[in-house]
Parts: C-alpha cells; sequence; structure tokens
C-alpha cells in the first residue's frame, strides 16, 4: 500500500482526472493522490443548455455536469478510477460560470463586489477495478468580496486570468486581493474541495478491501 498521512491507496494506483484544470492538478499534487490526465471531451457547453431546470438547484447542477465528465472518461478508459469536477460560484440564485469573454468577465466582478457569494465544487467518481457506477458530491463555500472599483476591475480583467474561471476571478492569484473573507473550505474555491476527495476515496478503498 502507499500511505498518504490521510488516505491509503493501492500500490499501482493512479487517479484518471478528467480535467485540463492547472489548478486541479496542482491540489491533487499537494495531497499525494497520484494521477493522470486525461480531459473529458468539451462537453460542459451542451451539456448546460439540457440543465436549465436544474438551475434552482446548483448543486445537482454542479454534480450532474461532473459526473458527466467523469463518465465520458471512464467509458474510454474501462477499470480506471475516474474523477470529474465543476466548479460554479452563485449569486442571487443565479449560476455564474466562466465568462464569455472580457465585457462578461466585467459585468461578473461588478456583482461580485461588495458582497458574498457562494462557491459550489462538485466531485464525480466513477469506475475503476470495481466498476464503480458513480458517486457524485459537492463542496460550499461561502466568499465575501471587498468593494471594488471599475478601473480596478478592469486591469483585472486585462490579466486573464479571470477568464477561464468560474465567477471570473482566481482565489489563488491576483484574485485574493479582492477576498475579506472565506467560510468553509478554500481548496473548494480553487475547484477541488480536497477533505471531501480524501473522504470519498478512503470509503471506497475501505470498502473495497473489506
Amino acid at each position: 500500500m502507499i500511505t498518504t498521512p490521510f488516505v491509503s491507496l493501492p500500490a499501482d494506483f493512479e487517479l484518471v482526472l478528467a480535467s485540463r484544470s492547472p489548478r486541479r492538478a496542482e491540489l491533487l499534487q499537494v495531497a499525494g493522490i497520484p494521477f493522470q490526465i486525461i480531459p473529458a471531451p468539451d462537453l460542459e457547453a451542451d451539456l448546460a443548455a439540457t440543465l436549465t431546470d436544474l438551475h434552482t438547484k446548483p448543486h445537482l447542477y454542479a454534480e450532474t455536469l461532473a459526473a458527466a465528465k467523469a463518465r465520458a472518461v471512464a467509458e474510454i478508459h474501462p477499470g480506471r478510477l475516474v474523477l470529474g469536477a465543476d466548479t460554479i460560484v452563485v449569486l442571487d440564485g443565479d449560476i455564474l460560470e466562466k465568462p464569455v469573454d472580457v465585457d462578461d468577465a466585467v459585468v461578473l466582478l461588478g456583482r461580485l463586489s461588495g458582497r458574498c457569494h457562494t462557491v459550489i465544487s462538485a466531485i464525480a467518481l466513477c469506475g475503476g477495478p470495481a466498476g464503480l457506477p458513480g458517486i457524485a458530491l459537492h463542496e460550499a463555500t461561502d466568499v465575501e468580496f471587498l468593494s471594488l472599483e471599475e478601473d480596478a476591475i478592469v486591469r483585472y480583467v486585462a490579466t486573464g486570468e479571470p477568464m477561464d474561471k468560474a465567477g471570473a476571478y482566481g482565489i489563488q492569484g491576483f484574485g485574493a486581493l479582492m477576498v475579506r473573507g472565506v467560510q468553509g473550505c478554500y481548496f473548494n474555491v480553487m475547484g477541488l474541495p480536497l477533505s471531501l476527495l480524501g473522504e470519498t476515496l478512503r470509503s471506497i478503498f475501505t470498502k473495497s478491501l473489506s
């Protein structure tokens, strides 16, 4: 067995990360979980268009997207345990995803300025030697922003950092200077709730050994 301080894994275990996100890859490295990146097909836009009925249940919306990504890769790589993930920002009941362009990023940050919002990151695991049919879970974290001046928002957007991130900001980058406080899992805001993932992996491998 290879044992991280908190999760015991089979000696030949390697998780498949169905994501191109460099933040999620970085967090798996920090946690000591062996992994290989096999990105899911670009199905997010098409799927999101079919899930409008879940906009009133944002956690289910995120879980559904994460599960679809995991399944798409697991079907191509049978026997591998695949991790899918999806992160959204929720404000006033609206789901805020990645900005479509620079103008959209400015609008999104203007909405978040001086307010509290919720970041939901969903994880989904499926496949593996036992053929896990699929587990989808989520974590929610509340984030409070400082009040932002419009010219500061424009300068931030010009860095390019917001363009591939839900809610148009990265808490681990320049965006850290916008955040007044965080209530909940910090890593969840980065896109991968590590404690939730660790608990889920422990549960999976404990059952497989029993």
